[in-house]
């Protein structure tokens, strides 16, 4: 579905160097997590990903067709086939725009059935259609980004940092939230986060990003149980575990 070779990103007015030579295969339907700390070249990585930016080197296909150097008229299937949640809903919604009108917009026209299908798969009432973003909680903001993404029968979704705004118990109803629309879907997703421990709740494989560059790659329980790079293992280290958490929190309020 994806294919990245030797990408390097360098901005040379501010003499960063965020991406050096990565490269890595997504495959149709699978759940690829992209993981590390803030400046890692995590968001660059995405922004290629999505042809929103071009590489100082190195190439991005997808479906075989390379998309590094595609004018953005040529970009047009591309912009249908893969969609983007962003980690903030309330940046990505506009606040003067009903939800009917937020969710339609990918299709250029406002189609009611379309979106109360939309809204049910996303766990919001039909009502929600009449209302405007401020209206809503985080995570129903979010489900609201989630269902216009998914308006235009992607292929592909990126979840860039989707979850790391919202409060923990509503985190894990989003993670499963996005586990079940892509079986039910048949997307591809590309997860990005800085938590482990989060990547490993709804991804197959992944990626662990450092300076740039990809230091260690394989299947989630894989690199979760045996990390060999001393980053991963510094990452683990630091990620709370989501179940610990709710669990916590249960307690607490029960108590």
């Amino acid at each position: 579905m994806i294919s990245v070779r030797d990408l390097e990103r360098r901005y040379k007015r501010r003499d960063v160097h965020a991406l050096r030579g990565v490269s890595f295969d997504v495959s149709a339907g699978e759940r690829f997590g992209i993981v590390g700390e803030s400046g890692s070249g995590k968001s660059t990585l995405v922004r290629l990903l999505a042809a929103l930016d071009r590489p100082t080197a190195g190439t991005v296909s997808f479906q075989g067709q390379r998309i590094d150097s595609l004018p953005e008229r040529k970009l047009r299937f591309l912009r249908r086939e893969m969609q983007i949640v962003f980690q903030d809903p309330m940046g990505s919604l506009d606040p003067r725009m009903r939800v009917r009108d937020i969710v339609s917009e990918p299709l250029g026209r406002r189609s009611p059935e379309r979106v109360a299908e939309l809204l049910t798969a996303v766990g919001l009432p039909e009502d929600a259609a009449m209302r405007y973003p401020h209206q809503f909680s985080g995570g129903q903001r979010q489900r609201i980004s989630i269902a216009r993404a998914l308006a235009p029968n992607p292929s592909v979704l990126i979840a860039d940092e989707p979850v790391s705004a919202l409060d923990v118990s509503v985190r894990a109803q989003i993670l499963d939230l996005l586990a079940r629309l892509v079986d039910e879907f048949s997307l591809t997703l590309i997860f990005v986060s800085h938590d482990l421990g989060v990547v490993r709740h709804v991804c197959d494989r992944v990626a662990v990003m450092r300076r740039g560059e990809i230091v260690e790659i394989g299947p989630v329980d894989q690199v979760y149980a045996a990390p060999e790079h001393e980053y991963t293992r510094e990452l683990l280290a630091a990620a709370p575990n989501l179940r610990t958490e709710l669990a916590r929190l249960k307690g607490e309020t029960d108590a």
